[in-house]
């Protein structure tokens, strides 16, 4: 078995890093870089150039349309009473672009579900989306438990494209990807 390669899978990422840690590498024409910002790295400048793990040449042409690897919240708690942003990032295996508004649904157990709206994050691997509550605002409830199911993307007339392509890139996710991001319970 080769040390990394040339798929999409956490497996063909560089052995020596933690699953977290591969959670932070996406391909791109080099091949297998850290993300630019990455405290890992040691340089907190997200305009960075991605910093070069791993050289593999044409690494974005081998893998294929961009899959989404990770969908994590950006936040750990949400307080009913205060009101808040509710922030996921979705991680994809290669920088994406953006156009319009693609929107993410966090599924309220109790209550009707949330649609984030895209933010920020176009020509990168990482896609911010972000919603306002306002305090004491109807759509939640104390003890209302937040998650993130499988297929929780949609285009919302927007597109997501592998970057400087015209390659749709590929937005449904495995529930085990959003499954992942845990659970946040809303506090009164």
């Amino acid at each position: 078995m080769s040390l990394w390669g040339a798929t999409d899978a956490d497996e063909s990422k560089p052995k020596n890093l933690t699953t977290a840690e591969k959670k932070e590498v996406f391909a791109n024409a080099s091949g297998w870089v850290r993300e630019a910002g990455s405290v890992l790295s040691g340089n907190g400048n997200t305009s960075a150039t991605p910093e070069v793990l791993v050289a593999i040449g044409g690494l974005t042409t081998a893998l294929g349309t961009a899959d989404i690897t990770s969908i994590d919240f950006n936040i750990t708690a949400f307080d009913k009473s205060d009101g808040g942003t509710l922030s996921v990032t979705a991680r994809f295996n290669e920088a994406v672009d953006v156009t319009g508004t693609p929107q993410l649904t966090v599924v309220n157990d109790t209550n009707s579900n949330h649609t984030l709206s895209y933010a920020s994050g176009t020509g990168t691997n990482e896609l911010i989306f972000t919603l306002v509550i306002g305090a004491a605002n109807a759509a939640t409830d104390a003890d209302d438990v937040l998650s993130i199911g499988a297929n929780a993307m949609s285009l919302n007339s927007g597109t997501v494209k592998d970057a400087g392509t015209t390659d749709n890139a590929v937005i449904t996710n495995a529930a085990s990807i959003g499954t992942a991001a845990g659970t946040i319970t809303v506090t009164a």
